[in-house]
């Protein structure tokens, strides 16, 4: 059975309950992701969309989930679900099939994936709004308009509309998620920690000589022995003026002396990521150059950190960072003038081009709004989870900086839960000071 099931019906009733609350009276119809070829016969590894599994805890392809209000407090809910198959099973596992489903997920009712499109009608004739999003699976669009057409005809002396009204459910379900519940905290907190051993072993086992790849295993089996079924991203392991490449994937370069290595790598349990960036030297000890960029990115992300209360707009810990950076690109003698100026001429982006925060959940970039319609930003509430992750980067051949900062790249990121009084960093315990990473390259 996949580590993905989670079975409490009780939780996931009332995350249904409340998303129905807010979407009102009408038929809501959410598949789970679609298995994926990865090439010839082989298919990529199986993971149920986020926003499925948050309603249902439902962990196998081929499911459907249907749901709407019977009352105050109370909702009707049906699974569509792959039937047990003797012979499938060998091949690929054991399934939940209807009678699993039922029991074990808490939904009224329980029918075969097959029989969708038969049992569909019926619950369709009796809702005249229909929340699902259009294009994601323009297939079953096609046979859900087929069904609309069926119904129209067969009522056209009653002049009845052609079909329900549709609307798309998934911003009401991403503000749900949008701020966490104990149980999505929980399995964030969890998913730090796990990140956490992994980069800690990571720092103790890079050496001068070794693959990035290899840092990478040592890395990710971490993640595995603790228990993470799989990364919520791709690992990102970087050395030297790779560094600078902000989603660098290759990880193939032999590492050397005097090297940085930045890691930006998350584990995933429960359906929850964490995300987290740490910048060391590859030989255990920061040379005078990059311990004066580090030190500027570490100010400038405690800055951005302070930044995460409650009332505050969601990107006051970049317009932090970016001041805290600028400062520093002055005291290191990449910049000249004043600080307030050099923001606002955007001057500090040709060395910090991106974004210092996103949500992050079960998605590493997690779903929910920015900015209203009105494009007035997010304000932060507590339970909300955002990254805090400012840089500086220096390419090898960027003759606009002194030549010791050429070739530096240094990011550093934590997962920060917005909370009444002081933000907590949910990964604070991932070494972060000059003398903790120094530590913790000599196994200390």
């Amino acid at each position: 059975m996949s580590r993905d099931a989670s079975f409490d019906p009780a939780l996931h009733r009332s995350r249904r309950q409340r998303i129905l609350d807010a979407l009102g009276d009408g038929l809501l119809l959410l598949p789970t992701a679609a298995e994926s070829v990865r090439n010839g016969d082989v298919l990529h590894e199986y993971r149920p969309g986020s926003d499925f599994h948050f309603l249902t805890g439902f962990p196998e392809p081929e499911a459907l989930l249907l749901a709407f209000r019977t009352g105050k407090a109370r909702h009707h809910s049906v699974l569509f679900v792959r039937p047990r198959d003797v012979e499938r099973e060998i091949w690929d596992g054991r399934r939940h099939g209807v009678v699993g489903a039922r029991r074990r997920f808490g939904v009224d009712e329980a029918f075969a994936f097959g029989e969708l499109w038969r049992e569909l009608p019926r619950f369709l004739a009796a809702h005249r709004r229909v929340f699902h999003r259009l294009g994601v699976d323009p297939a079953f669009d096609r046979r859900l308009f087929d069904l609309f057409g069926a119904q129209a005809r067969r009522d056209r002396r009653r002049a009845p509309p052609a079909h329900p009204v549709l609307e798309d459910p998934l911003p009401t379900i991403a503000a749900a998620r949008l701020v966490k519940d104990a149980a999505e905290i929980t399995s964030l907190r969890a998913a730090a920690e796990i990140t956490v051993a992994g980069h800690r072993a990571a720092m103790a086992a890079a050496r001068t000589g070794m693959h990035e790849f290899e840092v990478q295993a040592v890395l990710e089996a971490e993640f595995r022995r603790r228990g993470s079924p799989r990364n919520g991203y791709p690992s990102i392991v970087a050395s030297g003026a790779n560094a600078c490449v902000l989603h660098y994937h290759d990880n193939d370069r032999r590492m050397r002396a005097g090297d940085l290595l930045l890691i930006d790598a998350g584990a995933e349990i429960h359906g929850s990521t964490a995300d987290v960036t740490r910048t060391f030297p590859v030989s255990g000890r920061f040379t005078a150059a990059q311990a004066a960029v580090y030190r500027v990115v570490l100010r400038a992300q405690l800055a951005g950190i302070a930044a995460c209360r409650v009332g505050a707009a969601w990107d006051a810990a970049h317009k932090a960072c970016v001041r805290s950076l600028t400062r520093g690109l002055v005291e290191l003698r990449v910049l000249r003038g004043g600080v307030g100026h050099l923001v606002r001429a955007s001057r500090y982006k040709p060395w910090y081009m991106h974004g210092t925060s996103h949500w992050l959940g079960r998605d590493v970039h997690d779903v929910g709004a920015y900015q209203s319609e009105a494009g007035a930003p997010q304000r932060l509430r507590a339970g909300m989870v955002l990254t805090v992750e400012p840089g500086l980067y220096f390419a090898r051949n960027d003759r606009r900086v002194p030549r010791a900062l050429r070739g530096i790249g240094i990011r550093i990121e934590d997962d920060v839960l917005v909370a009444r009084g002081k933000p907590q960093v949910l990964t604070a315990s991932a070494p972060k000071t000059i003398a903790e990473i120094e530590s913790a390259c000599a196994g200390v």
